[in-house]
């Protein structure tokens, strides 16, 4: 980083002088802990932090870093698995200071930070009965799943996290803040809506929001490994012809250690289905009710759960700080071949806390146009992923190789497409597969707004020209 001086003063000097947030070093007592995220694999040491606390924090960050000539990564939640978050020897433009959410109930509207977090959202919204659609996991940052995509429980109802943006605050690569929705800087709304973290930082999101909660009906089951080909395709078969309002995910992963499971299924290998209904809680019981004769599931549940709880099942699962190595593609079904190839491969799972699952897709999701906004990947049925979590460095080859052979396993239900956020750091040469048809204009616009691709340790789009 460059410290020469100018009358006895340092750039850096300079930059902290008119930054309201705070500036991290190497080596202060805190660095490591500020530096870490949800992905324990990952280990970059960026060159100065910079933990963001106003707009024109963003700003002077983008400015010193294009200055001193040094790479820049964005940090929002910190829970996306490839790290993207985190650099190497640059500048961490760290967000996770910026978590305000403000709610106008009247007009169904919320307004939320580029750092904040899913809990930040849901537990702001869901206080005056509204929601909008915000993944499955509460720690993931606002910001990276909207960018992207954002699939999660009222997907099918309400559209992607995406679908519902009103409009975007942004800074870009030269540090201008704007605004960008459907009727300013039109085109630069139509990339953020699935071109990811390429076209600027955004500091503002509002989102459009629905009447929910702050209960949802929800159902749970698990199976033993031995019945999970009954379990999936009940699954399949059951989200063929499921309303909007339904929305059930499935998932293979080891029975965790602990109450209410019997001890003797701790460990072994069950298939999972978890969902939702966004609507009325007696119509959701009805929904759920032909999931009461499937099988002999170890645990069953029918009921009402608040939306906020639901929103954590899967987190004793996915602890902080461990190592995450994970694959995705798009399926354009499962037919029995794809059940039984899913079976076959998790009789055994490596990893205290790997997960395969699935994520449906239809509904509202699917009616809108694949040009319409960035995210191209509309027509498929499913989003199937391979998440290996564990802990021992010398498992690191067995377990990658494992994820690995399971996707390839997948590939001939694939649509081609793949889910940005999903990309692993090794797949920069799935952009295309991941913006599809869109690439071209994004691309395009780009070139227009980050010429010089100054946003590139994200899930790059490279400028056209």
């Amino acid at each position: 980083m460059n410290e020469s001086r100018v009358h006895g003063r340092t750039v850096l000097d300079s930059f902290a002088e008119q930054f309201r947030g705070r500036l991290v070093r190497p080596g202060e007592a805190d660095y490591d802990d500020v530096r870490a995220i949800w992905n324990g694999m990952i280990d970059r040491k960026p060159a100065l932090i910079a933990r963001c606390a106003c707009v024109g924090d963003i700003v002077s960050s983008i400015r010193f870093a294009r200055a001193n000539g040094l790479p820049a990564s964005v940090r929002g939640g910190g829970h996306n698995a490839a790290g993207r978050a985190v650099c190497d020897g640059g500048l961490m433009i760290d967000l996770s200071l910026m978590r305000k959410v403000e709610v106008d109930p009247a007009a169904r509207i919320a307004r939320v930070q580029g750092g904040a977090i899913l809990k930040d959202l849901d537990t702001a919204t869901l206080a005056h009965g509204l929601a909008t659609t915000a993944g499955t996991d509460s720690r993931t940052g606002v910001a990276g799943l909207t960018l992207g995509g954002g699939l999660g429980y009222l997907a099918r109802k309400h559209g992607l996290a995406l679908d519902n943006l009103v409009c975007v605050e942004l800074v870009t690569a030269d540090g201008e803040v704007l605004h960008a929705s459907e009727n300013e800087n039109a085109d630069l709304f139509w990339a953020v809506r699935g071109g990811g973290g390429n076209f600027g930082v955004v500091s503002t999101f509002e989102f459009c929001l629905h009447p929910l909660g702050p209960e949802i009906m929800t159902a749970q089951a698990f199976y033993r490994q031995r019945d999970g080909r009954e379990a999936l395709r009940f699954y399949r078969d059951f989200m063929a012809s499921a309303p909007d309002e339904v929305n059930l995910l499935a998932a293979v992963a080891k029975i965790p250690p602990a109450e209410p499971f019997p001890e003797e299924h701790h460990g072994q290998p069950a298939v999972v289905l978890v969902g939702a209904f966004a609507g009325d809680m007696e119509q959701g019981r009805s929904a759920f009710a032909p999931l009461e004769s499937v099988g002999d599931p170890i645990l069953k549940a029918i009921g009402p759960m608040p939306y906020t709880t639901l929103q954590t099942v899967f987190e004793a699962g996915a602890p902080d700080g461990i190592r995450y190595y994970g694959k995705s593609q798009f399926l354009s079904g499962l037919p029995d071949d794809a059940v039984n190839a899913v079976v076959a491969r998790t009789k055994t799972i490596p990893g205290a806390y790997s997960l395969v699952f699935f994520e449906t897709m239809g509904g509202a999701v699917n009616r809108v146009a694949p040009s319409a906004t960035a995210f191209p990947n509309r027509n498929a049925a499913f989003n199937f992923s391979v998440l290996a979590g564990w802990e021992d460095t010398a498992e690191d080859g067995e377990i990658k190789a494992w994820v690995r052979e399971f996707h390839d396993a997948m590939k001939p239900y694939s649509t081609g497409g793949v889910y940005s956020n999903y990309l692993s750091e090794d797949e920069d040469d799935r952009t295309k597969d991941a913006y599809g048809a869109n690439l071209e204009r994004l691309r395009e616009i780009k070139a227009r707004y980050d010429p010089d691709n100054f946003f590139r340790l994200n899930q790059n789009i490279p400028p056209k020209g």
